[in-house]
């Protein structure tokens, strides 16, 4: 063990070196730190998205009430906070800024958690998340508190890659953490997504690689960072983390940020096909990312086990009725066999079926029996056999580990979700406790898990190519409703039909979609006609498309200004004489597509209905004054006598132009500018959130 610990921090100095020389962490330079464990079972903690507030200070109380006496239970090898940990809102949230006191009530909790020996300080790892970076112009400013009051600032880990690594005798369990937050810290809501650099990418996927390379030793990775992977932007290079992950043999990706509102079953399994492998044959590397929801309203934090390479995980809400360290309920992880719908790439591809089953049990009380009972799913559940599991002492410190043996030749089946495993404990007080039943495969088979249409927008969508789908959807929507109107008009006008047009529809029969046809033609060819509105209207939608929306302070209300385009923000670089483009990209989606959708689309729609409106109200008074003048020529007692009038003639299609025109239409055109009016308010104080205007 000391040896393979020297190894490893050798190693790492050497590495060090030939980071720094090429720009330390500017470069994207990970830190390493190393920590022992005995056996092949370790185990670790996460929670995100804690949101400490200043107006809600329940949040941190519970934080020391709750999160405390689990850890002293649990007592992880590692503590992970993957970002959010302030709110960094108003009392209203309306607007964002950072709040040094909220940052104190984090450094205090935290001190006061490490205080009473529930774990130490340098087992916990930190990271940032969007809210800690709002309003934050760059790392080092002033407002950047993550700098000084974060953990990992207090232990000097200003890198943004954290490489730890758990080191037991034949195994090492390797986790990477990332901080993929926006470099200029844009304030809501234009600050949503994860932005890497190239370098970031490269420097991760050199770390990934790395531990490949020590021989002997077979090493389980972990990443954890605070974004979902498809809410964190490609590099500049088109570059993403998905494939660098499955080529790495990265077991999971854990990350927070969605919140338990949206769903508490966040989970995908990547699997991406590579061209050729070692082997020079096509391979599919695969890869678990699992969501964990949020501290802020439902307390929630995981325990996630390593046995043996094996991967398994258990998602707790912490009541907020507990009082006493005596009310942590009893929880059991069982490390393996793991659940066959979760199962990690080195259990499938593992050729060994291993002859145990372990479980970890966490209680206040004594553990007084531990039993496994295996069900059978084709024969109505029926319990197939019991197992009873004993303790496991470690030699240094107590484990809360349950082991037993059993013949896994038995348990062999075509499929992986006939066979289920259930766990039972009862404590000295004579409490039972179970574990939720799930299914397992001693041969490495993976099960179904079921997902939702939610799960599948979250994870296979990639909102920066949704967002460039919808922004150009609309676009181009509007570049047809103002030109192909235009062209129609200017087709009919030279060939002398404009005028003919009203009187050549009735020759066809006036059925209710002629109705609407005319209508709609009426619509978009009298909406173009008007040459000064048709042209306001295009230099607008131009302006839109090239110009500045607005600008003003971005990050901080004394940073540096910044304009705000279709395609990002643009701002200066602190103490640097050229201007960073497309920052916040594609975040803006959260100003730019609502504007878009519902202020400019329905503006442009209402223009064109406002301006035939007046054209059927001008023919409808025409059309008034001409019968006045044709009934004042025929004189007192004189018939007008003509041929039988056309069914359809000048006069119906007359009626059809006033009913467009009438009272209902004017109505619904005014109630539709109110509308607009109010949703062109809303975003625009959204907007005003976002910046400081000049």
């Amino acid at each position: 063990m000391a040896a393979l610990l020297l190894f490893s921090i050798v190693s790492f100095l050497s590495t060090a070196v030939i980071w720094m020389g090429e720009g330390g962490a500017e470069a994207g330079s990970p830190s390493r730190e190393f920590f022992s464990f005995n056996g092949d079972v370790a185990w670790v903690v996460q929670v995100s998205d804690l949101h400490l507030s200043a107006y809600h200070p329940e949040r941190g109380a519970d934080l020391l009430r709750l999160l405390a006496p689990a850890l002293r239970v649990i007592r992880p090898s590692l503590l992970l906070v993957t970002g959010d940990i302030t709110d960094a809102k108003n009392e209203r949230r309306s607007s964002t800024r950072q709040d040094e006191s909220e940052w104190m009530q984090y450094r205090n909790t935290m001190d006061a958690i490490v205080g009473h020996n529930n774990i130490e300080k340098r087992r916990i790892f930190d990271i940032r998340g969007n809210h800690d970076k709002y309003g934050v112009p760059y790392v080092g400013h002033n407002l950047d508190f993550f700098s000084i009051h974060s953990i990992n600032s207090q232990l000097n880990r200003h890198d943004t890659i954290n490489s730890i690594s758990l080191v037991g005798e034949n195994r090492i369990y390797h986790f990477l953490g990332i901080d993929d937050t926006i470099g200029y810290g844009i304030r809501w809501p234009s600050n949503l997504f994860g932005h890497p650099a190239d370098r970031t990418l490269d420097a991760v996927e050199s770390e990934l690689q790395y531990w490949d390379s020590q021989p002997g030793r077979l090493v389980t990775k972990v990443v954890f960072g605070h974004f979902p992977t498809s809410f964190i932007a490609s590099s500049k290079r088109g570059r993403r983390y998905e494939g660098i992950f499955a080529r790495q043999s990265v077991s999971a990706y854990i990350c927070g940020h969605l919140h338990a509102k949206l769903s508490k079953t966040l989970w995908r399994l990547h699997m991406i096909d590579f061209p050729s492998g070692p082997n020079g044959l096509k391979y599919v590397g695969q890869f678990w990312e699992w969501e964990l929801g949020d501290w802020k309203e439902f307390r929630l934090m995981r325990i996630l086990a390593i046995d043996g390479g094996a991967v398994s995980f258990l998602d707790i809400g912490l009541s907020s009725q507990n009082r006493l360290l005596d009310d942590f309920q009893t929880t059991i992880l069982v490390t393996h066999p793991t659940d066959s719908r979760c199962m990690n790439q080195d259990e499938m591809k593992n050729p060994v079926v291993r002859n145990d089953i372990n479980s970890l049990v966490f209680s206040v009380q004594p553990i007084r029996n531990v039993t496994a009972r295996v069900f059978d799913s084709a024969r109505a559940f029926k319990v197939v056999e019991e197992i009873p599991l004993q303790p496991v002492t470690a030699s240094v410190n107590f484990k809360p580990l349950f082991h037993a043996k059993w013949n896994a030749e038995n348990y062999k089946s075509m499929s992986a979700s006939r066979l289920w495993l259930q766990v039972f404990v009862i404590d000295d007080q004579g409490k039972e406790t179970a574990s939720a039943m799930r299914p397992f495969s001693v041969e490495g088979k993976l099960a179904y898990l079921p997902s939702t249409l939610l799960a599948y927008m979250i994870f296979n969508v990639h909102w920066e190519d949704l967002y460039l789908f919808l922004l150009w959807s609309n676009i181009c929507f509007l570049i047809l409703l103002l030109f192909l109107p235009k062209l129609l008009n200017y087709f009919m006008e030279r060939n002398e039909l404009y005028q003919r047009w009203a009187t050549s529809v009735s020759v066809s029969s006036p059925t209710r979609q002629k109705k609407f046809i005319f209508s709609l033609l009426w619509y978009l060819l009298e909406g173009s006609r008007r040459r000064k509105f048709w042209l306001a209207m295009v230099l607008y939608l131009l302006y839109l498309l090239k110009m500045p929306w607005f600008c003003g302070h971005a990050t901080s209300e004394n940073g540096d200004i910044a304009k705000m385009y279709l395609r990002g923000w643009s701002i200066q670089t602190p103490s640097a004489p050229f201007i960073e483009e497309e920052q916040g990209y594609p975040d803006i989606m959260a100003i730019t597509l609502p504007f878009m959708y519902l202020v400019v689309t329905p503006t442009f729609l209402l223009i064109y209905g406002l301006l035939a409106k007046s054209s059927g109200c001008r023919l409808y008074y025409h059309r008034k004054m001409s019968c006045a003048y044709e009934t004042s020529q025929r004189g007192p007692g004189q018939e007008f006598v003509r041929g039988a009038p056309p069914k359809y003639s000048l006069s119906v299609i007359s009626s059809w132009i006033i009913k467009f025109g009438g009272d209902w239409t004017r109505r619904a055109l005014l109630l539709a500018c109110l509308i607009i009016s109010l949703l062109h308010l809303k975003v625009l104080q959204i907007n005003i959130c976002s910046v400081s205007y000049l």
